[in-house]
C-alpha cells in the first residue's frame, strides 16, 4: 500500500519517541533538517512539499521564528493539520492557517495541572516574600531585616480567565484559607462551572483582589490587559501572578507599581520578552521569578507529546483533529 501521509517535526520528541515511531504505521515520517527559515520556506517548495501534517515544537523557534503569515504563504497544498506542542499558540497565526482550512490542534489539558502547581507556588510565595527572605538566608541574615509578609486567611483571591487552568488553581486555592475567589471571563460560566468562584466584571476583580492570578490566552484582545490603567485600579499592595504569557502585563508598567509599592509582589513564570527579562523586575527581591517553567516535568511533558501524537493519528485516520483550538471550532471553514 502507498504511503500517502507525510508528517514533518519540526523539532524534536524527548519522551515519547517510541510513540512518535509508531505514527510510520500511518505516515512517512519526514526529518526537519532546515538550518535558517529561509532554508525552511525554501525547503516548503522543495523537500517538504508534499506534506500532510506538521508536528511543531518551540525547540524550533530559533530557526523557524514562528508560524507566521509570510510562513503559511508557503505551506504546501498538501498540508491540512498543524499540531502544536503546547498549550500557547500565540507563535502560530490562527487566522492564516483558517483561511488554508489547516487544522491547528494545541494542548491544553496535558499543561493544566502542572500549570495550576506553579500559580499556588507562585502565589503562596509571592505573599509570604519567600524569595526575599530566601535570598537574606544565603547572604547569613536569619530573618532580621525582612518584614513579616502574609497568609492567604482573610484575603481575596482573584483568577482572570476561570478556563482549565484558571478552574484549578481556582480548586487548589480553596484549600489555602481565602476569604473568597472571584473571576473575570469574557462571558460569565454556567452555575455548574463556577465553583467556589464568583463572577465579578473587570473591574470589580482589579479593585477587589488581594491576589490577581492571570490564566488566559495571549491575543491581540489581551495583550497588555494588565496595564498601567488596570494597575490603578487595583487594591494598594496587591500580589500579581502571571503564568499565562508575559505581554499579558505591560512590564514598564509593573515594574513602576512595584517600586511605588502599589503592586507590594509578584510571582512570575513568563516573561514579555523571553528569555530577555526587565531589569527593573530581575533587581527587585520581593517578586519570584521562574524561567517558564510551568510544565519543566517529566509527566507533563510527556503527556503533552503524547497528546500531539493523539491528534495526529485523529488526523489520519478520521481527517479531524482531536483538540481544534477555539478559534476554528467557531470557523466555518473547518
Amino acid at each position: 500500500m502507498t504511503q500517502t501521509n507525510k508528517l514533518l517535526l519540526l523539532g524534536k520528541v524527548i519522551h515519547a519517541k517510541a510513540e512518535y515511531q509508531q505514527l510510520s504505521e500511518l505516515a512517512e515520517l519526514v526529518e526537519f533538517t532546515s538550518k535558517t527559515r529561509e532554508e525552511f520556506i525554501s525547503d516548503l517548495h522543495g523537500k517538504y512539499s508534499d506534506i500532510t501534517a506538521i508536528y511543531n515544537t518551540h525547540h524550533s523557534d530559533h530557526i523557524v521564528h514562528g508560524i507566521d503569515q509570510e510562513i503559511v504563504s508557503h505551506f504546501p497544498e498538501s498540508l491540512k493539520f498543524v499540531c502544536h506542542n503546547g498549550a500557547g499558540y500565540d507563535s502560530v497565526d490562527v487566522k492564516s492557517l483558517t483561511g488554508r482550512e489547516i487544522q491547528l490542534s494545541n494542548t491544553p489539558q496535558a499543561v493544566a495541572n502542572a500549570t495550576a502547581n506553579t500559580a499556588i507556588y507562585l502565589i503562596l510565595g509571592a505573599l509570604r516574600n519567600f524569595n526575599r527572605l530566601a535570598n537574606e538566608l544565603r547572604r547569613g541574615n536569619w530573618c532580621r531585616t525582612t518584614p513579616e509578609a502574609h497568609e492567604p486567611t482573610g484575603k481575596v483571591l482573584g483568577i482572570l480567565g476561570l478556563g482549565g487552568i484558571g478552574s484549578l488553581i481556582r480548586d487548589k486555592a480553596a484549600t489555602l484559607g481565602f476569604d473568597r475567589i472571584i473571576y473575570h471571563n469574557r462571558r460569565q460560566l454556567p452555575k455548574n462551572e463556577e465553583g467556589l468562584a464568583e463572577y465579578v466584571t473587570f473591574d470589580e476583580l482589579l479593585a477587589q483582589s488581594d491576589v490577581l492570578s492571570l490564566s488566559l490566552p495571549l491575543n491581540p484582545n489581551t495583550r497588555h490587559i494588565i496595564d498601567a490603567g488596570a494597575l490603578s485600579k487595583c487594591k494598594d499592595g496587591v500580589v500579581i501572578v502571571n503564568t499565562s504569557r508575559g505581554a499579558i502585563i505591560d512590564e514598564k508598567a509593573l515594574v513602576r507599581a512595584l517600586d511605588s509599592g502599589k503592586v507590594s509582589s509578584a510571582g512570575l513564570d513568563v516573561f514579555e520578552k523571553e528569555p530577555e527579562i526587565d531589569p527593573g523586575l530581575l533587581s527587585n527581591e520581593n517578586i519570584l521569578l521562574l524561567p517558564h517553567v510551568g510544565t519543566h516535568a517529566v509527566e507533563p511533558r510527556k503527556e503533552m507529546e503524547l497528546t500531539v501524537i493523539r491528534n495526529l493519528r485523529s488526523a489520519f485516520k478520521t481527517g479531524k483533529v482531536v483538540d481544534l483550538v477555539p478559534e476554528q471550532v467557531k470557523s466555518s471553514r473547518l
